[in-house]
């Protein structure tokens, strides 16, 4: 059969990136069963016309039949390199994590699911970027409506968005990075309380007062301490309880 994809351009012009997006498939990923919306593109040269989807997707099927360590997207994007003869391929998964929480208290066990996201790209010379995006919940108590209140402060749910860019992805601990910045907050987030640990949570948040800003700089502290990070992007927004808008703050840096 005639290969159109394989046709002469005579356009001259190279497709930095082509290939498939709303892809849903399952994948293993450190030994959790996870639904990933998955981004998969390569470069195009200037001189064929249109880059093999099939041959994408056949990869992508192959790896969700295997356990995945983070480390091995690099592989995936190698194969893409290699079986679509490409100097250039770039895959981004988005899917849900989820952290085992001990209520602590009644000691109940719960999952509480974080948004996760990888995005990476590999060059046919062997330069490799990776990043790892985490979207965190927890519980925030205003430090100026506890002072001035003579009964309670009010408080919400909050979330920190991070972005983390890894000069070496060998030793990615997801569940250990969420509860780095989640211990940040006035107090951490639990799928199951029971009525004891209810009361522990709202005491403990009382006695951990912090604004938007309090917590931002605490994480940016904690992020400097993970291992491998090149850079770092960080978002902290409190969804007020007592005001029709947000409280928010940010942060971007190098190391």
């Amino acid at each position: 059969m005639i290969d159109v994809q394989n046709q002469v351009d005579t356009r001259g012009i190279k497709i930095q990136r082509t290939g498939v997006t709303g892809v849903h498939l399952p994948f293993f990923i450190l030994n959790q069963q996870v639904l990933a919306k998955i981004r998969f593109t390569v470069a195009l040269s200037e001189k064929i016309r249109g880059t093999h989807m099939s041959r994408l997707m056949e990869i992508l099927t192959d790896w969700s039949n295997v356990p995945m360590q983070i480390s091995d997207v690099e592989k995936i994007l190698r194969e893409a390199i290699k079986k679509l003869d490409t100097d250039f391929s770039a895959i981004r998964m988005a899917f849900k994590f989820f952290v085992k929480r001990t209520a602590p208290v009644s000691e109940r066990v719960s999952l509480l699911d974080i948004d996760c996201e990888i995005d990476a790209a590999l060059s046919r010379s062997g330069e490799f970027n990776f990043s790892l995006q985490l979207t965190v919940p927890f519980t925030s108590l205003c430090p100026c409506s506890k002072e001035i209140s003579n009964f309670g402060a009010h408080n919400q749910r909050s979330i920190c968005r991070v972005k983390l860019d890894f000069a070496n992805v060998e030793y990615i601990d997801i569940e250990k990075i969420v509860q780095l910045i989640e211990s940040q907050g006035s107090s951490k987030l639990y799928p199951v309380l029971k009525r004891e640990d209810e009361k522990f949570v709202t005491e403990a948040a009382y006695q951990n007062p912090k604004f938007v800003e309090d917590i931002l700089r605490d994480v940016v502290i904690a992020v400097r301490q993970i291992e491998n990070v090149s850079a770092f992007e960080i978002e902290c927004e409190n969804f007020e309880s007592i005001h029709n808008h947000n409280a928010f703050a940010s942060h971007i840096e190098v190391l």
